[in-house]
């Protein structure tokens, strides 16, 4: 695949959500139903990592296999990254106006980046029996930041300065402490959110918690949720901020997928504290969770295995809008949204 197809989708430095949410306003009618378009399907795949690029779609997922989908031409371009004999299983994918950049989990961490000869470039490599990667984030073209589980007393932080060519590990001098068993889930590549200078990771696990830098990753400080956690399984799998202020975590067991107590939470104060929503009500356990770009803060879905929830009143009540099942979502407009799971890439239309 030639990766200048890459580069020939810039985006603005905004992603397209953000640019959606701060340009307009909720004029569009309350969502009643969702109608699914399949555009890829393949039974060898199973994708937790896509990302908006203009109105396009990039993934990267098991198997090394990335590619891009030209929305106007409805076509894809796919390939596969390998690494020596070794094959990358990806969950992580993110961009910037000229780069789209895919990260590896296990051992070894693989991270890379479009590259000027139409292949990938590895530009981060950490080799450790402990080392897992979980997501990746951009606030602008220049900066970055990564995070997966421990390998050390801390969740592994790396950043990127200089527009992803190069990335540093965040010493655990520099961090909070990991509690025992703390670490995160691959899930949806939801385990960062970003709004301004503003970062929050969320973790999962016997410990589930948010992190949270105001100042791209210099200083941090971490907050308890009121999840359930305490077994390797619970905790916050997914995470997403409307603005500053007001965010939400989602997450649950996804050995006991209809549990539906201790899973979601939201903050009003910027991720200092958290309370649980809808508690013993719709949604049950799910993976992936987007604030509607024009929703005010009001409009949720939330997309699992168990299918597609949402919310009209900041997660107070839900309706189930779909049996389907994915792994993740991606919204293009305030009615529209990728989604990605189990052998497939859909096209969500909310109605």
């Amino acid at each position: 695949m030639a990766l200048l197809a890459f580069a020939a989708c810039k985006n603005d430095t905004k992603s397209t959500e953000e640019s959606t949410k701060e340009d307009q306003v909720s004029t569009h009618r309350i969502f009643e139903k969702v109608e699914i378009e399949p555009i890829l399907e393949s039974d060898s795949l199973s994708i937790r990592a896509i990302e908006v690029i203009g109105s396009n779609l990039a993934f990267a997922a098991n198997h090394g296999t990335y590619g891009l989908y030209n929305s106007a031409a409805g076509t894809w371009k796919l390939s596969q990254q390998k690494y020596d004999s070794l094959t990358p299983e990806f969950r992580a994918v993110g961009s910037t106006a000229s780069d789209f950049f895919m990260l590896s989990v296990a051992n070894p961490a693989l991270l890379y980046k479009t590259g000027d000869d139409g292949k990938m470039k590895l530009v981060y490599k950490e080799e450790n029996e402990k080392v897992f990667y979980d997501a990746i984030a951009f606030w602008n073209d220049k900066e970055g930041i990564a995070m997966g589980d421990p390998t050390d007393d801390c969740l592994s932080v790396i950043v990127t300065r200089d527009g992803g060519n190069s990335w540093e590990k965040i010493d655990c001098s520099k961090l909070p402490k990991a509690a025992e068993g703390e670490a995160a889930f691959a899930a949806s590549n939801s385990n960062i959110a970003i709004e301004g200078d503003h970062v929050w990771i969320l973790s999962g696990g016997m410990k589930s918690r948010v992190f949270h830098s105001a100042d791209k990753g210099e200083n941090w400080e971490v907050a308890e949720t009121p999840l359930l956690q305490g077994k390797p399984t619970l905790g916050g799998y997914s995470m997403d901020f409307y603005d500053a202020e007001n965010g939400i975590i989602i997450g649950g067991n996804y050995e006991d997928p209809e549990g539906n107590t201790g899973n979601k939470a939201i903050t009003k104060d910027g991720g200092k504290t958290w309370n649980l929503i809808a508690d013993g009500q719709e949604p049950n356990y799910k993976s992936s969770v987007r604030y509607v770009p024009s929703g005010n803060g009001k409009e949720i879905v939330a997309a699992g295995f168990t299918g597609i929830s949402y919310t009209k009143d900041a997660g107070k009540t839900w309706e189930k809008l779909s049996d389907e099942g994915f792994f993740t979502l991606r919204f293009l407009n305030d009615s529209t949204a990728y989604a990605a799971g189990s052998k497939r890439i859909a096209k969500l239309h909310f109605k």
